[in-house]
């Protein structure tokens, strides 16, 4: 079986999800169920015996030792992390607890247990962490996208503290011969996402009738990745990617945040028109927030090259898909719209 943290979340349990549909290898799903960990993400798996839920946190080291005992996981993928950027900046503390100490702590089980397998399933094992593209920091408007050689310059706690794990596992892979693999994404976007980013709160707002709002100008530029894709390249790292290696995984789709919302207003417009007039007319902009970077970008040739995967959605296709299934679930967006979260999105979402 293999072993997938934070596999609640949003591309976690996609991954999780994907993974059981199309492979009859067991999961062994360990997520602390924090906001945005959702067992509901999970209602398709609910009598599937193959994956097996554990509520822990990964800072739990005497779990997380309990559970490779058990359990005996080939792999470990490696998804728990505290987000987002703006999260980060009202409260870094768990961050660094969750990112960084998390991760390490993580590291430290797992490289035990890892000593102690038999040499042959030692060859085989692999811990898989995935990070994002926001390591690398921001570029302008004619750099070139960020490869697997870009050097750090994190703006946020958030990307600082996924760096800090970065590093960590590299330096597993190097000081202990644990054998790793990190993989840096895009932005993500697709079912059961958190409805504080951008995609699925302007799908909610615009449905409630309700602001949509832009940081700034909204002309910062993000590569979009579908989620499903993301997962898709996941596997073929797990399967047969370099150990050691790092790999940026992109959707080639860079979009202003302008761009995405205009977009999904006229999705919007064909699929649930209102009585009159577009969504757009709902668009308002608020403050920036403080160190917004202004441009991701992935260069997603080395993933190509070496495993042959690609992203099979463009973001037409795959934004079109991802607005009907928020059309399509009502009930999953109903639960996740908490009290909490609806004073979070007010405070943050404040109107200049």
């Amino acid at each position: 079986m293999i072993l997938v943290t934070g596999g609640a979340g949003f591309i976690g349990a996609n991954f999780v999800v994907d993974w059981l549909a199309q492979n009859p290898e067991p999961v062994l799903n360990v997520d602390k169920l924090t906001y945005a960990g959702n067992l509901n993400n999970l209602t398709s798996l609910q009598n599937d015996a193959r994956h097996i839920f554990v509520h822990a946190d990964i800072n739990d080291r005497a779990t997380i030792d309990q559970l490779l005992q058990n359990h005996r996981p080939r792999a470990i993928v490696h998804f728990a992390a505290e987000s987002h950027v703006d999260r980060s900046i009202l409260g870094p503390a768990a961050f660094i607890e969750t990112n960084v100490n998390g991760t390490f702590n993580l590291l430290e089980a797992t490289r035990a247990y890892w000593q102690a397998l038999p040499e042959t399933e030692k060859l085989s094992f692999r811990f898989l962490h995935v990070s994002t593209d926001e390591v690398y920091g921001s570029l302008e408007a004619d750099d070139p996208p960020f490869s697997e050689t870009t050097a750090y310059a994190p703006n946020s706690p958030y990307s600082a503290s996924k760096a800090a794990s970065d590093h960590l596992v590299r330096a597993y892979h190097h000081t202990y011969g644990l054998p790793t693999l990190t993989t840096n994404c895009s932005n993500n976007y697709g079912a059961y996402h958190f409805p504080e980013k951008l995609i699925p709160l302007v799908i909610s707002n615009a449905r409630a009738g309700k602001n949509l709002p832009i940081y700034g100008s909204g002309l910062q530029v993000r590569d979009w990745l579908y989620v499903n894709d993301h997962c898709a390249a996941i596997r073929r790292v797990l399967e047969a990617g370099r150990v050691g290696e790092t790999y940026n995984i992109g959707g080639w789709n860079e979009k202003t945040n302008l761009t995405v919302v205009h977009t999904i207003c006229a999705l919007l417009d064909q699929l649930q028109p209102k009585e009159t007039g577009s969504y757009r007319a709902q668009i308002t902009h608020v403050t920036d927030r403080p160190g917004h970077d202004k441009r991701y970008a992935i260069d997603a040739r080395k993933i190509e090259k070496e495993l042959g995967w690609k992203p099979a959605e463009s973001f037409e296709t795959g934004l079109r898909k991802t607005v009907e299934w928020y059309l399509a679930n009502d009930a999953w967006t109903n639960q996740v719209l908490s009290g909490e979260y609806k004073n979070w999105v007010e405070l943050q979402y404040q109107q200049s």
